[in-house]
């Protein structure tokens, strides 16, 4: 027998969440689908090539991901999972299997794989799914595949981060926001940011960071750790507090979005605005809040080693 993929395994992770009275750490029903497995021990104890975790524990991690991706699960707190209303709607015993063309009937799901402007017909979904899939095996080279999947691990990671940032405090993401600036350069030491983070009262502005470690300029901070879009009101509040202290640069960081209007209001003025993909892309640019598990080499001759010329 050999190890199920991720997705022979969300059907499993499914029914076992629909036994489920109350949310259940994905350890534990990782440990419960093994039993179940019928796996040996040998097969079971494979682990990544990284070391990091096994391939079992890895794949049923994955076929979460794309449930909640669906809106099939939802995770109410750190570590738990149990079926979403959604979920709970589907008839399981119906169901052979679940695939990523079954899912992507789900609009969660198909903004994750092939973005929010897409064509919403079901049956055109399942078209372009099955011609992604072709494209993959039959056409892409695979250094492509590999940035193609790094791309989904990366949005993936960003997510994560961004529910982690959600479910903290909101005096966790000034704390946050100064971690981020001082590894991005600006704010001198990590001391004075952190005084200039949090500590002023004037409207519109969370905070005054330097823009280069001898403060020759200020940047006006406004952090906010919102669910709601940004609109332009608040960046017409913002523009007023940058203007009442004859500021020159203002950042709006939040975990949401800007609104068009918003968008097209800070750029009138000069604003610099970062939303929650934006915030998520920097941590993963500059470490923060993220490790590496594991690198590739990617090798190609030295061509001009090989160039009997040359000696």
């Amino acid at each position: 027998m050999s190890l199920p993929t991720y997705d022979q395994l969300m059907l499993p992770l499914m029914k076992l969440l629909a036994e489920q009275k109350e949310a259940i750490k994905l350890s534990s029903a990782t440990k419960i689908l093994a039993e179940r497995s019928g796996l040996s021990e040998a097969d079971l104890n494979l682990r990544l090539s990284s070391g990091t975790k096994t391939v079992f524990y890895d794949r049923v991690g994955w076929a979460k991901t794309y449930l909640v991706k669906a809106g099939l699960i939802q995770q109410p707190s750190r570590g738990l999972c149990e079926l979403s209303t959604l979920g709970w709607s589907i008839d399981l015993s119906s169901l052979s299997n679940i695939t990523n063309q079954y899912l992507m009937q789900f609009e969660g799901f198909s903004d994750y794989k092939i973005g929010s402007n897409h064509n919403k017909n079901i049956q055109n979904l399942v078209l372009i799914e099955e011609h992604a899939t072709s494209i993959q095996t039959e056409h892409l080279t695979p250094a492509e595949i590999i940035e193609q999947s790094s791309k989904e691990l990366n949005q993936t990671i960003k997510d994560e981060l961004l529910n982690k940032i959600k479910s903290n405090s909101p005096k966790f993401f000034e704390q946050l926001v100064v971690d981020l600036l001082v590894i991005m350069g600006y704010g001198g030491s990590h001391q004075d940011a952190a005084q200039a983070i949090g500590k002023t009262s004037d409207g519109g502005i969370d905070g005054i960071i330097s823009e280069d470690r001898l403060g020759l300029d200020k940047i006006y901070i406004q952090a906010k750790r919102w669910e709601n879009t940004v609109g332009r009101p608040d960046i017409q509040q913002f523009k007023g507090a940058l203007a009442d202290q004859v500021a020159k640069k203002g950042v709006f960081i939040t975990t949401s979005c800007f609104s068009k209007e918003a968008i097209e209001s800070a750029k009138k003025s000069g604003i610099v605005l970062i939303d929650g993909d934006k915030l998520t892309s920097l941590m993963i640019e500059f470490g923060l809040g993220i490790q590496i598990e594991r690198s590739f080499h990617i090798y190609k001759i030295d061509q001009d080693r090989f160039d009997e010329d040359s000696f």
